[in-house]
């Protein structure tokens, strides 16, 4: 690489854009939004212009400077080589057959690598309908610029609210019930809880420590590990939830919405894994789950992340934490309601220890000492050992536009991970839509997607039984 002296550069790469732009793991984000009405007349160039030139990250290249620290130095960007076209006959083509084309250059794109003589993002533009979409913009934007907060918060800043776009766009509420409770109530509660915070801490980062280096997955139908899975081909595929369904869920059962739809994923998997190989029932299995450690729920206008005094600073902010999936030797297939309850329990544990934070600070030193390309094998052999990664991303409740373009659909999915499935999870509309990157040839996606969907109507279903069973106190 081509070595330039440190005035003719920015700020350095961050320790965590080092790792996932590398040899060892090179990742995307994919953003894809799906319009209501074709976009012929969409102005993508001005559009993208007013999106991403003003951020410095999507006008700059990787290089190294005199020292051999990576920096990023400021470039001229040429749009056309950023907004990309696909072109086909369309002449008498059905919806399924551009659902086909449109699968298949997905697959495609995903995975090529960025050049890095460019900034490392790409706007493709799919001009023909198809079964989700009379149109639809895919944004291919490198892992290493920012995490899925920053990049979410690129593609939101430039959006309106399709209703009234005088007014600014709002997210579900992440607030906490605030049903009034007595101090000591409270700290009695509260109490083992604190207690049991150094222990949950030793278990759940020896834990992880172990998952990273020493145990491995066993091989199932949703993992086959073979060496350099993630530059095989990929299948998406997706299922729909209603918020107001998985609130309900969650109400009966007095859990959270994450331990939710966990439950119903790993509910899903196992499912579909038993139906494949019965055997895999009891298999081990793990999902890694990508975590953001901003202390901040709403998304910040791209111009106030970029200042050094921002709450919510511009990066890559993120760490996992390890979740074994259930199995069904241990739970019966006559009692799903447990794939929620233990997704509440592990999390809860994960959430009430410094794991998470140990598991970034023990990242942050090996960079400092060992260097970035060393991190990088080492959480790639992390994700390679697991069966599944698992990330979600929060959206807006509201219809949104693009230049008075209606959005009807708005997901996201990975690339370059090293492993057969992928599942990414996004809020809009009062819908939560889970996406599923399946290896090609290995996983039957279609199959995956139906377990996932019978999983949510049988959970919800015996969620409702329980609920409407009499208590004790009901009959006094």
């Amino acid at each position: 690489m081509e070595e330039y002296l440190e005035e003719e550069l920015t700020e350095p790469v961050s320790p965590m854009g080092q790792c996932l732009n590398n040899t060892s793991l090179c990742s995307y984000i994919l953003a894809f939004l799906e319009f209501e009405v074709p976009i012929h007349d969409l102005p993508i160039v001005s559009l993208v212009e007013d999106a991403f030139l003003s951020i410095p990250h999507f006008t700059s290249i990787m290089v190294n400077d005199e020292r051999g620290v990576k920096r990023w130095k400021q470039v001229e960007v040429k749009l056309e080589e950023h907004i990309i076209e696909p072109k086909l006959i369309d002449d008498g083509i059905s919806v399924d057959l551009y659902d086909k084309h449109f699968a298949d250059y997905i697959s495609r794109m995903a995975l090529e690598k960025l050049p890095p003589t460019k900034p490392l993002w790409q706007v493709h533009v799919f001009k023909y309908p198809t079964s989700n979409a009379a149109g639809t913009l895919v944004f291919k934007l490198h892992h290493a610029i920012g995490d899925g907060y920053s990049l979410m918060s690129v593609i939101l800043s430039s959006l309106q609210r399709a209703d009234d776009p005088s007014l600014p766009l709002s997210f579900p509420s992440s607030r906490k019930s605030s049903k009034p409770n007595k101090f000591s109530r409270l700290f009695l509660n509260k109490m083992p809880q604190f207690l049991s915070i150094p222990f949950n801490s030793v278990s759940e980062f020896g834990s992880s420590l172990l998952k990273s280096t020493l145990l491995e997955d066993d091989k199932t139908p949703i993992r086959s590990g073979v060496e350099a899975v993630e530059f095989r081909p990929t299948k998406l595929s997706n299922v729909t939830f209603s918020i107001d369904h998985i609130k309900q869920i969650k109400s009966n059962l007095g859990v959270t919405i994450n331990d939710v739809i966990t439950g119903i994923i790993f509910y899903g998997i196992r499912l579909y894994m038993q139906d494949v190989d019965y055997r895999s029932r009891t298999l081990n299995s793990t999902a890694l789950v990508i975590a953001s450690t901003r202390h901040i729920k709403d998304y910040q206008r791209v111009q106030d992340m970029m200042l050094k005094t921002a709450k919510s600073a511009w990066g890559n902010r993120i760490t996992y934490y390890h979740v074994s999936i259930p199995k069904l030797e241990d739970i019966p297939i006559s009692n799903p309601l447990q794939f929620v309850m233990k997704a509440h329990t592990s999390i809860k544990r994960k959430n009430n220890s410094f794991a998470p934070l140990l598991v970034t600070k023990l990242l942050q030193m090996k960079v400092k000492f060992e260097g970035p390309e060393v991190v990088a094998k080492y959480v790639h052999n992390t994700l390679r050992k697991s069966s599944l990664i698992i990330s979600n991303v929060v959206g807006p409740i509201e219809q949104m536009a693009w230049a008075n373009h209606p959005i009807g659909g708005f997901s996201f999915t990975l690339a370059g991970f090293p492993q057969s499935l992928v599942i990414t999870i996004m809020s809009y509309m009062g819908v939560l839509r889970v996406t599923s990157s399946t290896e090609e040839g290995f996983i039957d996606e279609q199959k995956l997607m139906q377990y996932m969907n019978k999983a949510f109507e049988i959970i919800r279903h015996e969620s409702i039984a329980k609920e409407n069973i009499p208590k004790w106190n009901d009959f006094f």
